[in-house]
């Protein structure tokens, strides 16, 4: 009698763990593979870059500074530029851009931030929108491939955006 009301053995207490482990681990491969991809602006600008050679000369002069290599980084304080005026004025708002961006010229912009004023936030984000889509044509070197987020500002000043526009190193 004794064997006839006994439980079931559990024969695989962890196989319902291994979809969570695959998962996990498929995770993990992905962060890396991504993390190993690098900058191609970067890989680009150190293919270009010359190299130092050693010279034979007996006087000690001073060396060449090594190149970088890797990733570009990111500037930690952002460069702040404002534009004020209709947003149907796409001409007068581009040559703001330009005119504020001219002593950054020859940089290239990693990531802006724009915030539209505005006390309604559709409005003002529709107005950073605005902005943000003329910054190629203002200075295309320097926002090729640039990260753009549109934001509000609740401040009372409609027709205003401020743009806090952060810079690769280097």
């Amino acid at each position: 009698m004794r064997g006839r009301f006994r439980t079931a053995r559990p024969r695989a207490r962890g196989v319902h763990l291994a979809g969570w482990l695959f998962a996990d681990m498929l995770l993990v491969l992905a962060l890396v593979a991504m993390g190993d991809q690098g900058d191609p602006v970067a890989a680009e600008r150190a293919v270009a870059a010359p190299t130092a050679t050693p010279s034979a000369s007996a006087t000690a002069g001073p060396s060449a500074t090594p190149t970088p290599t890797g990733p570009r980084g990111v500037e930690h304080d952002p460069v702040t530029v404002d534009v004020s005026g209709d947003a149907s004025d796409t001409a007068g708002l581009t040559a703001q851009i330009r005119t504020a961006t001219e002593r950054y010229a020859g940089r290239q912009a990693a990531v802006v931030l724009t915030f539209g004023s505005n006390r309604d936030p559709g409005v003002g984000q529709a107005y950073a929108h605005t902005v943000n889509g003329l910054l190629a044509q203002a200075r295309p070197e320097m926002f090729q491939g640039t990260t753009t987020r549109d934001f509000i500002s609740l401040a009372d000043n409609p027709r205003h955006a401020s743009l806090e526009i952060y810079f690769y190193t280097g």
